[in-house]
């Protein structure tokens, strides 16, 4: 007997059935999700250590990281994935992932988006059937479905004005690469609602992470169609340090299929640049300038910061828009689309440290869900680039949003009116510094006050940023049983080093590592033994436990210099959140 009976709209067609695994907390596929087993590895997520397998998944949303749709295509490929999924809103991110499998290795699953109300209604059911746009929910197993025939591979038909090149692209005249690219684009583009494409200026490839196998052989299909890309690309940190890996100690079955992904994209075209951050290179985006980049600190940064145009586009479709130079005019291409909807008030503060911005970019990114917020509070404060980096790739962490404002500081929020385009917030928000003390302790995740590595660069650590913590570990050296380890990209690594930071940070006892991120690394840059790390990364703070199976302590970078120094973390609040403690206190007396 049938409970619920839906109706929505189908994303990707076709029918399954299963236990529903029910949240209603947005999930990051890449950190969240295990791409081998399928367990959530989200430890800050209600689903944690549930598995997704052979399950109907309903979640709101992807959220966090754009190399979502990389996982997905690995749990489908290696049959570890959901039998469907079922969103609240449209969903790009996973999305994409299910079409790369079906356009280009014959495997799909069922994807529908039912809306708020349609969502909340799946609550309480145990069971559930997707077909097409069609969900019915049961109290029990249902009968198994009755066999349909193979589905017809899609035909692209498009509603979208193309232009001569585009036609082009779609009928194979440019090459086979460039005309599965031009497929896949143009289903995105109208899952979106885009009506036409645009001309894009540059591109920034997440999809070089290697994920497993499938990241891997998507890559290599593209080579051996002789895929080039048509507009200045960069790639996105890879797994491994392509020059060091072996003397870092990095397993071969890593080290080698890691590194032959990066060789992949580097064969299409793309720049040796394998870094997170490259709104740090000198390739970096204008105002107002469309470009398609790809990993989600990155995506923040470039629309929030430098008020380039981009969406947060999930692995994969990044290349094939630069394959092709075209992108769908939808979203944050648009000036309309990129307006606040949501305003979020902060209390006055003082004495600010660092690790303030990566705190408050994790928590707004929670509060705002897919809305972009307008910060507003901060006018006065002056956050430096490096600020705002470590705020983004937080906010990224935890918001399926492709931006933010902060009013009197990022360039399209002179004032808070001008980032909502002169409405009233759908919402409006206060942020307390109790609010902020909860989730300055969901961060601090080590159970005791022992630091055994010290974990810097995620984002990738700035020219900047190699100066200020030179200058704090000045004459000092780290404690013996601390590995201190900064990651950064090789233009800052070759500019640090010429201004003698490196030798004042080596002399501490930092060990560099380039062309990878912490979202990659583990043993044995991590040291094996390890149990506790200590970052100054909201991000890291965030993904570390479910990534590489440790606790964190989070705080500012003068506090994990210190911690290198003695080998336990202080655990004392910043200054401007020691009152929230005391009004804490007071409440529980």
């Amino acid at each position: 007997m049938s409970d619920v009976s839906l109706n929505g709209r189908c994303l990707v067609p076709g029918s399954a059935q299963g236990e529903l695994l029910y949240a209603d907390v947005a999930l990051s596929f890449w950190g969240g999700v295990e791409p081998f087993t399928g367990e959530v590895i989200d430890r800050h997520h209600p689903l944690s250590g549930r598995f997704i397998n052979g399950r109907v998944l309903a979640i709101p949303s992807g959220r966090g990281s754009c190399t979502g749709s990389s996982v997905l295509l690995e749990l489908i490929l290696n049959g570890h994935a959901p039998a469907a999924l079922v969103f609240e809103r449209v969903e790009d991110i996973l999305t994409l992932g299910v079409l790369i499998a079906e356009q280009m290795f014959g495997h799909s699953m069922p994807v529908i988006c039912l809306g708020e109300a349609g969502f909340a209604a799946l609550r309480e059911v145990k069971f559930v059937r997707v077909e097409d746009a069609c969900l019915t929910g049961f109290d029990s197993p249902p009968p198994a479905l009755a066999a349909r025939p193979p589905r017809a591979p899609h035909h692209v038909s498009t509603p979208i004005v193309l232009t001569e090149m585009d036609q082009g692209f779609l009928d194979g005249a440019y090459g086979k690469a460039a005309q599965v690219a031009m497929g896949i684009i143009l289903r995105m583009a109208e899952l979106q609602g885009a009506t036409e494409l645009l001309d894009i200026t540059q591109a920034h490839i997440d999809g070089c992470i290697y994920t497993g196998p499938a990241s891997l052989r998507f890559a290599r299909q593209l080579v051996d169609w002789d895929a080039k890309v048509r507009v200045p690309t960069t790639l996105n940190s890879i797994s491994v340090d392509k020059r060091r890996w072996r003397e870092l100690g990095v397993d071969p079955a890593l080290g080698e299929p890691a590194s032959r992904l990066g060789d992949a994209y580097l064969d299409m075209g793309a720049r040796v640049s394998f870094t997170c951050a490259p709104y740090l290179l000198d390739t970096a985006p204008e105002l107002g300038e469309q470009i398609v980049w790809a990993e989600s600190n990155a995506v923040v940064y470039a629309n929030s910061v430098i008020g380039a145009r981009t969406l947060k586009y999930p692995d994969y479709l990044d290349i094939c828009i630069a394959l092709t130079g075209r992108a769908p005019n939808i979203g944050c291409h648009l000036t309309e689309q990129r307006l606040a909807t949501l305003r979020i008030d902060l209390p006055e503060l003082d004495t600010l440290d660092d690790s303030f911005y990566p705190l408050l970019g994790y928590h707004v990114g929670m509060l705002c869900g897919a809305d972009i917020p307008v910060v507003c509070g901060l006018e006065h404060k002056a956050p430096t680039f490096d600020d705002l980096k470590a705020f983004g790739a937080a906010f990224a962490t935890t918001s399926a949003a492709p931006m933010f404002h902060i009013a009197g500081v990022t360039p399209e929020a002179t004032t808070a009116a001008l980032a909502m385009g002169g409405q009233a917030p759908a919402r409006t928000l206060n942020v307390s510094t109790v609010d902020l003390l909860s989730s300055w302790r969901e961060l601090n995740s080590a159970e005791s006050p022992e630091v055994d590595a010290v974990t810097l660069g995620n984002p990738h650590f700035s020219y900047s940023e190699c100066a200020t913590l030179a200058r704090l570990c000045h004459g000092l050296r780290k404690h013996d049983s601390v590995a201190i380890v900064v990651t950064c990209g090789r233009a800052t690594l070759e500019r640090a080093q010429q201004a003698g930071y490196v030798a004042t940070l080596e002399d501490f006892g930092v060990q560099f590592v380039t062309d990878t991120c912490w979202c990659m690394l583990g043993e044995p840059v991590i040291p094996p033994t390890a149990r506790n790390l200590m970052t100054n990364s909201g991000k890291y703070a965030h993904y570390a436990p479910g990534l590489v199976g440790r606790r964190v302590h989070f705080a500012s970078l003068a506090e994990c210099v210190e911690s290198a120094c003695t080998g336990l973390a202080s655990t004392r609040l910043p200054i401007w959140l020691q009152a929230a403690a005391r009004v804490e206190a007071m409440t529980h007396v």
